[in-house]
């Protein structure tokens, strides 16, 4: 009634009554029950750490997966190699294929123990030391998948790390690069100016060593997104189907990305290859890790999660029993 009016404003949190409460209770309270019903505390309580935990898988997940491209691009720079991927499929990455599952993880369910744990801490970032530093080892392991794949297919193909380090200076008219005899699936390499060959812009080695690199990066981002259903929990306890929109996210990018690699034209214009059977179980290969990465992170996580918990309790009965001494 009126009279609640300063004990609500007083509380640490005001409830009032939507149906049997004065409107001088309702504007001096923080939450209004517009059901009149206690038990909808509980629902929106729960409705509330879910969507804070979704607003940090949706960061989490798109910055896990630009520190994996940053990752890619800065190895490579250090390593002396050419692109691993070109700015095109950097683009394709970031606009086609992390957006929809980045956005379907907005949609993920309440963790089974949501309403178990304590309260967090109000002050607390959304991104914690803890969770930079485990996506940042997740991205590195992204940056180092995406490398390896693309420095195996240079080596299949018969160029040697130190060649494909001075890859600029090739030339086959200097005493260096007079052995220099690259080859390739399908291309009558006698033919073919072996330099441009493996790394010339449209070199069949190049386009082949990139699309497995860009095929490699998608099916890791994909893993990562199935696996971010939830932050903390195993994916044999909440499983990606528990969220059937964050399905539809990553069917759609994956889709696309096939239709990329098999439409002549668009194939082309972003100087990638088709793959064949072996070649996608090389993406298979280096890409399905992630998931025992993103496994690890997650135990590591929840046991330092525990030990902060066992700490706070134990800090609080100390401070209890301080105060009743």
């Amino acid at each position: 009634g009126v009279n609640d009016a300063p004990a609500l404003q007083q509380a640490s949190i005001g409830i009032a009554m939507g149906i049997t409460g004065t409107e001088v209770a309702k504007q001096a309270a923080d939450m209004v029950l517009m059901d009149d019903d206690f038990a909808t505390i509980v629902a929106a309580v729960e409705e509330g750490r879910a969507i804070y935990k979704n607003m940090q898988a949706f960061v989490c997940f798109l910055l896990s997966c630009n520190f994996g491209e940053v990752a890619t691009v800065f190895g490579a720079t250090l390593l002396g190699v050419p692109d691993v991927l070109t700015p095109l499929q950097l683009l394709w990455v970031n606009l086609v294929t992390d957006g929809p599952p980045a956005t379907a993880l907005g949609f993920n369910p309440p963790d089974p123990d949501a309403m178990s744990r304590p309260p967090r801490d109000p002050t607390a970032p959304i991104l914690t030391p803890w969770l930079l530093a485990r996506y940042a080892i997740t991205g590195s392991y992204v940056g180092f998948a995406t490398i390896r794949v693309f420095l195996d297919e240079f080596a299949k193909s018969g160029v040697s790390p130190k060649r494909l380090r001075n890859w600029a200076s090739c030339d086959v008219g200097s005493a260096a690069w007079a052995d220099f005899a690259p080859f390739a699936a399908g291309v009558a390499t006698a033919e073919v100016d072996p330099c441009a060959l493996a790394f010339g812009a449209h070199g069949a080695v190049k386009a082949t060593a990139q699309t497995l690199s860009l095929s490699t990066l998608v099916a890791m981002e994909m893993l990562k997104a199935l696996s971010a259903v939830s932050l903390d929990h195993s994916l044999l306890r909440v499983a990606p189907w528990a969220n059937p929109w964050l399905l539809g996210g990553v069917a759609l990018p994956v889709a696309l990305h096939v239709g990329l690699l098999y439409q002549p034209q668009l194939r082309s214009l972003f100087g990638l290859v088709a793959l064949d059977a072996e070649q996608w179980a090389t993406v298979a290969k280096f890409s399905l890790p992630i998931l025992l990465v993103e496994e690890a992170t997650k135990l590591l996580g929840r046991y330092l999660d525990d030990k902060e918990r066992r700490a706070r309790v134990e800090a609080e009965a100390l401070r209890k029993s301080g105060r009743a001494a």
